[in-house]
């Protein structure tokens, strides 16, 4: 590494991106492509993927040459890059010759940091001439899932990649995904020759997401129910067909709710206005197609919904992965039944039969997925080659309702011993039938007929096995053989149950297509405070945009206290704002319009009865001591004179004057302050308050304290929060 350079990607990070510190493993990951090695990430949506290469483009020399298959992610990020002052270009199929010529002329002269490229236009001739006179500093292959058959989106082109970035030269490669099971993974490394490079795999846990299967009884109506649960909050709603999108959408609608359909049949300027209405919260709601949310970086979408079955499970986890990225509680509701799985068998019928088999296997995970009883949490995590040891995760449908559990020793015994005798070629059908003693062609064909465990499981049905074989995988008695995924293979976990057997807890399958609605028991969620939780969010989320606005930090505009009690007692009014705990009457003024406008909405909407009228707190009202101090710092007395003359210990003063401040009372302090600490040491403190996360004390002494006492840094917090707080 050079000399400065890790100073070089801090400031850079600061600068361009506005972060003071990286986030999980990009700085490992970011020097790994700053020495030039071949580097694999593995990140989920929302964890900070783009940063990982865009950081190293802008600060190694030449171009990096970034592969996407997604337009409106290119231009998004184009976008983004260009606002901050770096020179980004993408080439596809949008531009016009003039533009192309110009793209290419910048970037033959150095001037172009990253290039964004379809992989379509990466073929072409014209393009890859150009390319080879570049000077490229790396190239990145973005949603590097879509170069493996067993993904979710298979693109024939990005088989081609490594061949033409070799006509480069010796160009390191960096290969991101968010989604991608082992094999994914296997075949992009094979594919792109980069089998070497260092893999950066972070957890496929969003912790902060609630998993959801209903059964698809009376759909609409649950539909309607939920969304009103969640009148103001941002939601997607994603169909099959555009003509469901519009069918749904037109229903909403009707029920009064404010959404907004998008599918790729709409008109294109349509289709941005309604995702730009969206982006902009003048829309709570999208219904779409799947096309929907590629490259949208909306932090609060506070549930995402699947009308219709999704494909498979990774594009399930993606599309589940656009709720929550802000990190707040969100939900993901998946409505489910069989016909939507037969439905989309349909779809792939002009297929090739290799495309047809993988395409069934992966709808065959999402059916799996659906039915089991098993944590929802711990089997997306399995899927994705991640272990979840946790046999409650407490927030999903499975764990938070009461399962019927049974002890499945003796049944995962025959499942193992079935793949053991059939030497581990074979897939869970071909198990599952051989344990019924189904004399199915392939049973007959390998004589397994004759085979010990042949109708060994007679007396249940085929569900039932699979969803054993299915358990016995998630307790790692098996595993699924990467080279040809659907069939398994033993661990030796598995071989040594068969020697010394042990008791096993499964869960039974639901049974969607008996289930009825009236047999449907939901589990409430228990809102164990007093204050409104919808009403709570929808102001921290306006908190959040206010700051945003007005380039603060949101802990300035009204800290926790303020918001709970402002979702307790909907105040409606300046007069009732002023009477929140810690706001007065300068804060209300300053930053209270919106919010009483958002909470006068919020309770005509809601038909709620304010408690204002009832409960009305007195935290306005100053005792006579406080009086005593807001006049004597208006005269200007210095702090030790006030505290002898309240016979007060000086720390016990500045407490005082902190609870004045944090009440709601603006104070200048600028004529005792600037006795004690000259401009550029107020300047220090001050930067560091407006760029924390909070106005902690501890957390600034730990940043400050080799070079401030705990009274400077007190007095200078108060100082902040009356200049920008009130």
């Amino acid at each position: 590494m050079e000399i400065g350079e890790d100073n070089t990607l801090k400031s850079t990070l600061k600068k361009v991106f506005g972060y003071d510190t990286f986030r999980g493993t990009q700085e490992q990951i970011i020097q790994n492509v700053m020495d030039g090695k071949n580097t694999f990430v593995i990140m989920p949506t929302g964890a900070g993927k783009s940063l990982c290469y865009q950081l190293p483009a802008i600060v190694k020399d030449g171009t990096a040459i970034v592969i996407s298959p997604l337009i409106a992610l290119m231009k998004n990020q184009v976008d983004q890059m260009n606002a901050v002052g770096i020179n980004a270009k993408f080439l596809n199929s949008t531009l016009s010759k003039g533009e192309i010529t110009k793209v290419k002329k910048e970037t033959l002269a150095g001037e172009v940091k990253l290039l964004y490229v379809a992989p379509e236009s990466l073929t072409k001739e014209a393009n890859i001439d150009f390319l080879k006179q570049a000077n490229i500093s790396f190239v990145a292959v973005d949603e590097a899932h879509c170069i493996s058959e067993w993904g979710h989106d298979f693109r024939p082109e990005y088989r081609r990649i490594k061949s033409i970035i070799k006509d480069f030269g010796d160009i390191p490669v960096v290969a991101l995904t968010a989604t991608a099971t082992p094999k994914v993974q296997m075949d992009i490394a094979k594919n792109l020759e980069m089998e070497e490079a260092q893999v950066f795999q972070s957890s496929f846990n969003r912790t902060n997401l609630i998993y959801e299967v209903k059964p698809k009884k009376q759909a609409k109506k649950q539909l309607v129910k939920f969304v009103k649960e969640h009148k103001g909050e941002s939601g997607i709603v994603y169909c099959l067909s555009r003509k469901k999108v519009e069918e749904i959408a037109e229903f909403l609608k009707v029920n009064g709710v404010n959404v907004a359909p998008y599918h790729a049949g709409m008109e294109a300027n349509i289709r941005m206005k309604n995702q730009d209405a969206f982006l902009n919260e003048d829309v709570d709601v999208i219904v779409a197609t799947i096309a929907f949310g590629m490259g949208i970086d909306k932090p609060d979408v506070r549930y995402v919904i699947h009308y219709d079955a999704p494909k498979s499970i990774e594009g399930y986890y993606q599309e589940t992965g656009r709720a929550g990225r802000d990190g707040i509680t969100s939900k993901v509701v998946m409505f489910y039944s069989y016909n939507d799985i037969l439905k989309l068998e349909k779809f792939n019928k002009d297929k090739s039969v290799t495309e047809r088999e993988n395409a069934r296997f992966l709808l065959d995970e999402v059916a799996l997925y659906a039915d089991s009883g098993v944590c929802r949490r711990k089997q997306l995590l399995h899927y994705f080659g991640e272990e979840w040891k946790v046999d409650n995760c407490e927030a999903c449908d499975n764990c938070l309702h009461e399962r019927q559990h049974f002890e499945g020793g003796e049944y995962a015994k025959l499942v193992i011993e079935a793949v053991r005798l059939t030497e581990e070629r074979f897939d869970r059908n071909h198990i599952a039938s051989l344990l019924v003693g189904e004399k199915t062609e392939h049973v007959l064909s390998y004589s397994h007929d004759q085979l010990s465990v042949f109708g060994a499981g007679k007396d249940h049905d085929q569900r039932f096995w699979k969803s054993i074989i299915r358990q016995t995988l998630l307790n790692e008695f098996i595993k699924k053989d990467i080279e040809h995924p659907g069939v398994f293979q033993l661990t030796q976990k598995g071989l040594d149950f068969l020697v010394d057997p042990f008791k096993v807890e499964m869960v039974k399958d639901h049974e969607y297509e008996s289930e009825g609605e009236e047999e449907e028991i939901e589990k409430e969620t228990i809102n164990t405070t007093a204050y409104d939780k919808n009403l709570y969010d929808m102001i921290k989320a306006l908190r959040k945009k206010v700051a945003k606005e007005k380039d603060l930090p949101p802990y300035v505009i009204f800290q926790e206290p303020s918001m709970e009690e402002m979702a307790t007692l909907y105040p409606m009014t300046m007069d009732d704002l002023i009477k929140i705990v810690g706001v007065g009457e300068s804060k209300a003024r300053k930053f209270g319009k919106p919010f009483l406008a958002m909470i006068e909405k919020y309770v005509d909407e809601n038909d709620i009865m304010t408690a204002s009228d009832v409960l009305v707190k007195s935290s306005g009202a100053k005792s006579k001591n406080k009086i005593f101090i807001i006049q004597q710092i208006d005269r200007q007395i210095d702090l030790e004179e006030i505290a002898e003359s309240k016979d007060l210990k000086y720390e016990a003063l500045i407490t005082e004057i902190e609870n004045i401040c944090y009440g709601g009372t603006k104070l200048n302090l600028d004529y005792y302050i600037d006795q004690l600490l000259d401009d550029d040491r107020q300047d220090d403190i001050t930067d560091y308050f407006m760029n924390a996360e909070s106005d902690s004390i501890e957390a600034a002494m730990e940043e400050l304290g080799e070079y401030y006492s705990e009274d400077e840094v007190r007095l200078m917090r108060i100082k902040f929060m009356s200049e920008h707080a009130h």
